[in-house]
């Protein structure tokens, strides 16, 4: 997992004046927990666009009042109308703990439905895993060389040394569709066969 550095200042008063007043000066406001105690704080919207815009996955060493934690984002509160960003939540997070992520799923080899003319289609771009963040990768590939035409891969199917899969067993990951080409050759080797 890559790592972001971000600063933070603590926030005195919490509460619905001086959070609105942190909004208008381009800032947002954060919480910190699972640690001690609850950390309220503030960071600045440029500083945070790379790791809220991004599919990829991040350990944030927060700096905050001159102390360093480590911790992932855990939420996002977007406003409904302008998508401008309200709040952030963090977890704090140690090796022995272990923490619930969504990563990033990479599918990996050609499929031999694809060969035979159908087209494959990634019905999951996110898988849900439970482990030491330190275990966590940046991204799992899934290997779709062997899903033939109208066939598909499940998240049953899928395990990985270290990580806990919390997504649905019956969730699809990825299947490969037939196309009209594909129906047309399998038509046109029926006709063939009953010759």
């Amino acid at each position: 997992m890559k790592t972001f550095q971000l600063e933070g200042s603590l926030r005195d008063i919490v509460g619905k004046k001086p959070t609105k007043a942190i909004r208008v000066n381009e800032s947002i406001p954060c919480v910190l927990y699972g640690g001690k105690e609850n950390i309220h704080f503030e960071v600045k919207n440029s500083n945070v666009r790379k790791l809220i815009y991004t599919p990829e996955i991040f350990l944030v060493e927060l700096t905050i009042g001159g102390n360093t934690y480590k911790a992932i984002m855990k939420d996002l509160q977007f406003h409904p109308v302008t998508d401008k960003v309200l709040h952030i939540d963090f977890l704090e997070v140690n090796e022995k703990k272990p923490i619930t992520m969504l990563v990033p799923i990479k599918l990996q080899g050609l499929a031999q439905g694809v060969k035979s003319g159908g087209k494959l289609i990634q019905e999951m771009r996110l898988l849900k895993v439970k482990a030491p963040y330190d275990k966590i990768p940046e991204n799992v590939s899934v290997d779709v060389t062997e899903v033939g035409l109208g066939k598909s891969i499940q998240v049953g199917k899928l395990s990985y040394p270290g990580l806990e899969v919390l997504s649905p067993v019956k969730n699809i990951v990825a299947t490969v569709k037939l196309t009209r080409a594909s129906k047309g050759e399998a038509a046109n080797a029926n006709n063939a066969a009953e010759k």
